[in-house]
């Protein structure tokens, strides 16, 4: 029994020297001079966990300790994390100028090669005039708000006297609504299929880019196999009836604007499960804690109407 426990004490010792010592090899790793202060974590997970565990809150910590510019290993990768409004004001305004936007590995994969946040240059510049025309004021006016009115009275109608799960109801609300203003006569027959592929998709973007059996990273390069089918296939069914549409996919599809960047069909998926993803997160979100807020101070509510 005693020499039991005496190895015992010896394997814990040794493990936690394996550990001390992987900490301080990744750290070391990333002490290079100019490097703005902070903590890497594990080689390869570095604080991955911690950041998704926590959240908002992991960012405040790190602030608090380290001030409003620190480094991290998240996602996979080395990071810089910028908390001041002023530089990242000047890192936005000075990207065209040697300053080139990097993205986690899992969120270049599954959103795909051609989405905007992985392009540079010139490419990008095309791509986010194309992306911009989408809502430019006369489009707001003419097409999106009102088809966002329409969707969210139909949305909503039927929420009298039932329990609501505001969460899983503002995720499908902010879905929906962009799927409608993407492919506005299809989105209702394709909408069943995509939306669970989706979710996937995005839980896959917030991952380490180890593609295993049974991990997040895996299930979202599988999910947009899927979609990808499901876009492709929308795509071709518009070329082959001609029909005239006056949704998004039917803008970035056309060829009538001789000034405009003509997008590839590549191009075009990975714009619209960019368009997708980029505002599912925040609009869900924020729509719940107004509706939150909102309750919880039926004055302010009341002021609204």
């Amino acid at each position: 029994m005693a020499l039991f426990m005496v190895v015992l004490v010896l394997l814990f010792i040794l493990a936690l020297s394996i550990c001390t010592a992987l900490l301080r090899w990744n750290e070391l790793k990333f002490s290079k001079k100019g490097l703005p202060p902070g903590t890497m974590g594990w080689p390869i997970f570095g604080e991955t966990t911690e950041f998704l565990k926590q959240g908002p809150n992991f960012m405040k910590n790190q602030r608090a300790r380290y001030g409003s510019f620190f480094k991290s290993h998240i996602l996979g990768c080395p990071t810089a994390v910028s908390m001041d409004p002023e530089l990242n004001r000047y890192i936005l305004m000075n990207e065209a100028k040697g300053l080139v936007p990097g993205y986690p590995q899992s969120m270049l994969d599954i959103l795909g090669k051609c989405n905007i946040a992985a392009v540079h240059g010139s490419t990008h510049k095309q791509m986010r005039g194309a992306l911009l025309a989408l809502i430019s004021p006369t489009m707001i006016k003419q097409q999106l708000l009102p088809k966002i009115d329409e969707f969210m009275r139909n949305f909503v109608s039927d929420w009298d006297n039932k329990i609501i799960d505001i969460q899983e109801k503002t995720k499908q609300m902010a879905f929906l609504s962009s799927l409608k203003q993407i492919a506005s006569v299809e989105s209702t027959s394709i909408a069943q299929e995509f939306m669970p592929e989706f979710f996937k998709l995005v839980l896959g973007t917030l991952s380490l880019p180890i593609d295993l059996p049974g991990t997040n990273y895996r299930r979202g390069l599988k999910a947009r196999k899927i979609i990808l089918t499901i876009l492709k296939q929308l795509i071709e069914k518009r070329r082959g009836n001609q029909e005239s549409h006056k949704d998004m996919l039917a803008y970035l599809m056309s060829k009538d604007d001789n000034n405009r960047y003509k997008l590839s069909d590549d191009e075009i998926i990975d714009q619209i499960i960019t368009i997708l993803y980029s505002g599912y997160e925040t609009v869900s979100t924020t729509s719940m804690m107004a509706v939150k807020y909102l309750h919880d101070h039926p004055s302010i509510l009341e002021e609204l109407r």
